[in-house]
């Protein structure tokens, strides 16, 4: 390798013994062009982007929550913090994104936050109930801008989070029922349904809200560490078990169940006796390791598009190593880097998704909020990649049978003696 800092020979001081400081020798690249560089082609592409509903959003603030005082020289800041700014104030919605209280009204919006605070299916650290409120809070660190992918979704998608699902903390079944209720009425509504679990039991129970909504079939790509696939443990429909009864399903068929990462030594045998039962589809570490990001999602895809009409994402945090999300309910080392991990379910996300989920975040055993904020990335980075592909509403097309839940009967005011409109 050319060494590019040579030192020249040491000149002698006017001090014997005493030498003068080496300055290096640098070389000139006569073939380095910046503007080839992606970091330049980035800051032009920003240059493109529309900042309407940014401006828009402004407006809104000052009209909401009044102008701010004479003093202040940015007359665009509010007195009542409102919208994006500051980071650190205002009620967390996930990315500060418009809280929809009337739900019959989410398919205004091209995807919808549904959280989900369930953690009786955990099996031995509980906590992810807490995973909806974590991920919010620290979501609030980032805006909508993503500067390497040159997207802004305020300004090219809207967005809306239509808080928690009423779970039954003592039964796993009634609050299955729950969730796949609310999933189909997201669905059935138009709008994308993107999950924030919870503990992995949730899985089975958003995949059949959106698998009652068409009759297209469903396939699933799962990053984890477990494979999650045994009818039982305990003796209930636990977060070991989401896709024995996914795959179950008459329209989600288990050759199209795809799982990445799977390894370690937290793998029940029963559950790998019926994966190889179903003929599911398994990657491990070492696989993605020795095949590369590009193959391994390439092949992923293959799989679980064939003869599928949409694609649905589950992603366990634990799929990631340890090291890096502390918090989380079955700890595992040797999972992905988070780069790898973001770069693997963007590709996968590029084909066009029906339904995202991001499970098993528990936030009293996290560090610094460092295992919500990779859950809030991995959120973010899906919707970006949708919009970048031009994939944001394809999941539209398979809703062929949508769901009709019935509203409660009209009355005034919002509870607390109010009638604010």
């Amino acid at each position: 390798m050319r060494d590019i800092f040579p030192s020249r020979p040491a000149r002698a001081g006017r001090k014997a013994g005493k030498a003068d400081r080496v300055e290096p020798q640098r070389f000139h690249h006569p073939d380095f062009d910046k503007l080839n560089m992606r970091g330049w082609k980035a800051a032009e592409k920003e240059g493109t982007l529309p900042s309407a509903a940014w401006q828009q959003e402004r407006a809104w603030a000052l009209r909401m929550g009044l102008t701010g005082s004479d003093s202040l020289t940015d007359k665009t800041i509010p007195t009542f913090s409102r919208g994006e700014l500051p980071h650190y104030a205002g009620i967390n919605t996930f990315l500060k994104a418009p809280y929809i209280e009337d739900v019959t009204k989410v398919g205004a919006y091209d995807a919808a936050i549904i959280g989900i605070p369930f953690d009786g299916g955990t099996t031995y650290r509980p906590g992810t109930r807490f995973g909806p409120q974590g991920v919010r809070k620290i979501s609030a660190l980032y805006t909508p801008y993503n500067y390497e992918m040159g997207i802004d979704l305020r300004e090219q998608m809207t967005l809306c989070d239509v808080g928690d699902v009423f779970t039954i903390p003592a039964n796993i079944e009634k609050t299955f029922d729950q969730i796949t209720r609310a999933v189909s009425h997201v669905a059935s509504s138009g709008a994308l349904p993107i999950m924030i679990g919870g503990d992995h039991s949730i899985g089975f129970p958003c995949v059949r809200g959106i698998a009652q909504c068409t009759s297209k079939r469903i396939g699933i790509v799962h990053f984890d560490r477990h494979i999650d696939i045994q009818e039982k443990d305990l003796d209930e429909r636990m977060h070991t078990t989401p896709w024995f009864h996914a795959t179950d399903l008459a329209n989600v068929p288990a050759v199209n169940l795809v799982q990445v990462g799977i390894g370690g030594w937290q793998v029940p045998r029963e559950g790998v006796q019926e994966a190889r039962k179903r003929n599911t589809n398994i990657f491990t570490m070492r696989d993605v390791e020795e095949l590369g990001l590009a193959e391994t999602a390439a092949r992923a895809l293959e799989l679980a598009w064939k003869d599928a009409d949409a694609v649905y994402i589950s992603f366990d945090i634990d799929s990631v190593d340890c090291g890096f999300v502390p918090g989380t309910g079955w700890p595992e080392p040797g999972g992905f880097l988070p780069r790898e991990a973001l770069e693997l379910v963007s590709l996968v996300a590029a084909e066009g998704i029906c339904g995202l989920e991001v499970v098993e975040v528990s936030p009293p055993y996290d560090t610094s909020d460092i295992t919500a904020l990779l859950a809030t990335r991995v959120i973010v980075d899906v919707l970006g990649t949708l919009v970048s592909h031009g994939k944001m509403g394809a999941h539209k097309s398979i809703i062929d049978k949508p769901v009709k839940i019935p509203a409660g009967t009209d009355v005034d005011g919002q509870g607390w003696g109010t009638n604010d409109a």
